[in-house]
């Protein structure tokens, strides 16, 4: 699955500490903490009419994710949303588009790992694109094919996956190996050998259970805390979805009668085989009935930023 360039993205204005510059400009000095290291956290937020879906979510985990790096600053929501109006507005965004928040420790004075080399204050990007759920166009309806990857996601004694960190290699490693088998994503496990998440996304099977079904997930163990991924569970809850946290085995995965992944770039996205192993018989109405769920949901609720 390879994302199309948009040509609504051509002249883009990006927004780096405030300043809107077009996409092909240079704007991030070598000696910034996201070019030296890594050394910065990200968000991912989607606009629909007008409105972030969960954007106080996003912006608490953003937060969390710095004060666990210990970021010496960082901005407040209120200066944060400002930007993202901002951007919005200079690029005339009201729908259909996706944001990537970028929150770095900013440039230091000299070349070098030491945060106390950061003396400037942190440095904050806004990248808005016109661009759809990114498994739609792509699979729609079909579902998405994954392969288990040989990679797997760290422990949180080696680096804990609650820190959403710029540092995406493990991630990129894994797609590779998606890319090279010709899926479209890769489950990843945990130390353990249990399901943790894709390079990308949080994965749910469904069972068929004495009562209807039964709608699992992964422990936040391996795997960070995805807002999409809350979601589903929040509307489980409230539309009487039984539904479960836990420790889950590929054997499992194989013979689930549904499958699906969540994230805010993708939204929630049917899977059809698992290692060229087909899931279930097809059909997927638990899928189809959080994905509507979902739908209404963003429909119905979010912050207005323009």
């Amino acid at each position: 699955m390879l994302q199309t360039f948009n040509e609504k993205n051509r002249d883009l204005l990006i927004n780096i500490n405030g300043e809107l510059i077009h996409r092909d400009t240079a704007g991030i000095s070598p000696f910034d903490s996201a070019v030296q290291g890594g050394d910065a956290v990200w968000e991912g937020l989607r606009l629909y009419n007008g409105k972030i879906f969960k954007l106080t979510e996003h912006l608490d985990r953003l937060r969390h994710s710095a004060l666990a790096l210990a970021f010496a600053e960082i901005p407040t929501h209120e200066s944060i949303i400002a930007e993202i109006t901002k951007t919005l507005a200079a690029n005339e965004m009201t729908d259909g588009v996706h944001i990537r928040l970028t929150l770095s420790r900013g440039t230091k004075i000299t070349s070098g790992m030491d945060p106390r080399l950061n003396q400037a204050g942190p440095t904050l990007i806004v990248l808005a694109e016109h661009k759809a759920p990114v498994y739609r166009d792509a699979v729609g309806e079909s579902g998405l094919s994954l392969i288990t990857s040989s990679i797997r996601r760290f422990a949180p004694d080696a680096m804990d996956p609650k820190i959403h960190h710029c540092n995406l290699i493990q991630s990129i490693m894994a797609k590779i190996e998606a890319n090279v088998a010709g899926a479209d994503d890769a489950i990843m496990l945990d130390p353990r050998g249990f399901l943790a998440e894709t390079n990308a996304t949080h994965v749910f099977i469904v069972n068929k259970g004495p009562d209807g079904p039964i709608i699992e997930t992964s422990r936040l163990v391996a795997c960070p805390e995805g807002i999409t991924r809350a979601t589903v569970l929040e509307l489980c809850r409230a539309h009487g979805i039984e539904h479960r946290e836990r420790d889950i085995s590929m054997v499992e995965v194989y013979r689930a009668d549904e499958c699906f992944t969540t994230g805010t770039m993708g939204e929630l996205a049917p899977v059809a085989t698992v290692d060229g192993r087909p899931i279930g018989n097809g059909n997927r109405p638990t899928t189809a009935r959080l994905s509507g769920l979902f739908g209404e949901l963003t429909a119905r609720e979010g912050t207005p930023v323009v």
